[in-house]
Formats: C-alpha cells, sequence, structure tokens
C-alpha cells in the first residue's frame, strides 16, 4: 500500500515539478486547478478550457484539479456551509436545516426561490473563499518549488 502512495507521489512530482515551461505558468496552472477542484462539477474540463483560456500550463491546472476534485468534497461542502453562512451572518445550523428540507422535496422549479437561493448563495461564497485560499496556497507552494528544481538544474 505504501509503495503504491509512494509511487503516486513520484508521478505527480515528475509530471508537475518537470514540465518544461516557466515556473509562473506552471504554478498559475496548478493554482487554478486546485481552486476549480474544490468546487464540484467543475474539475478537469473547466480547468484546461480555463488554462487555454488564460495561456496556463494545461498540464499543471490538470494535476491541481484531479488532486482535490474528488477526495475533498464532502469536507469542503461542510466547511463551505460553515464558511459562507459565517461570511452571510447566518448561523450554519440554521442554513443545513434549508439545505435538509430542499434535498427531500427538491423539484426543478423551486430551484430557484428565494429559499434555495439563502442556502445556495452563502454555499457558494463558502466554496469561493475556500478554493481562493487552497488555490493561492497551492500556487505559492508550486512556484516555489518549482524555482528550487529548476534552479538546481
Amino acid at each position: 500500500m505504501s509503495n503504491k502512495f509512494t509511487g503516486f507521489f513520484v508521478s505527480v512530482y515528475e509530471k508537475l515539478f518537470k514540465i518544461d515551461d516557466t515556473p509562473q505558468r506552471i504554478a498559475l496552472g496548478f493554482g487554478l486547478g486546485v481552486f476549480l477542484g474544490i468546487f464540484p462539477g467543475t474539475g478537469p474540463l473547466a480547468a484546461i478550457f480555463l488554462a487555454v483560456l488564460f495561456r496556463l500550463n494545461r498540464a499543471a491546472a490538470l494535476i491541481g484539479s484531479l488532486l482535490t476534485n474528488t477526495w475533498s468534497s464532502i469536507i469542503v461542502l461542510a466547511l463551505a456551509f460553515q464558511v459562507g453562512s459565517l461570511t452571510m451572518g447566518v448561523k450554519w445550523h440554521d442554513m443545513a436545516g434549508d439545505w435538509d428540507s430542499f434535498q427531500r422535496a427538491f423539484r426543478w422549479k423551486d430551484l430557484f426561490k428565494f429559499s434555495a437561493l439563502k442556502v445556495a448563495l452563502p454555499v457558494l461564497i463558502g466554496y469561493i473563499i475556500i478554493g481562493l485560499v487552497f488555490g493561492l496556497f497551492a500556487y505559492i507552494i508550486t512556484l516555489i518549488t518549482v524555482k528550487k528544481i529548476k534552479k538546481g538544474r
């Protein structure tokens, strides 16, 4: 098990830090991928599309998105509830109850009603804040690491 785990990180290292591109483009691509990987349903395709659009490193964006996309969903949802409710001045317990009620009685026509937006907007804001924090952190760490590795060559 630990051999597969180590092999995974060696593979990520090989693919990310040995890319023939500028450290800034690699780090920005990776940070963008991490940011988009935080959001449920966006992930790899959005990361590649925006990396092409902004002329960032596509491979780094894809790797960042894949590293954060699936495994972080449940953790980030709970955190997005709390961060978004704190930002919007709403009690997160009330918001979570409203969300639970909305999910149980879901109908497409209710999606844009005020009650659904009352829950969705704070969660979206929470995702944006969390994505920005993690994306910025990933950018800084990747930039420092890539610069050190490229300097050592």
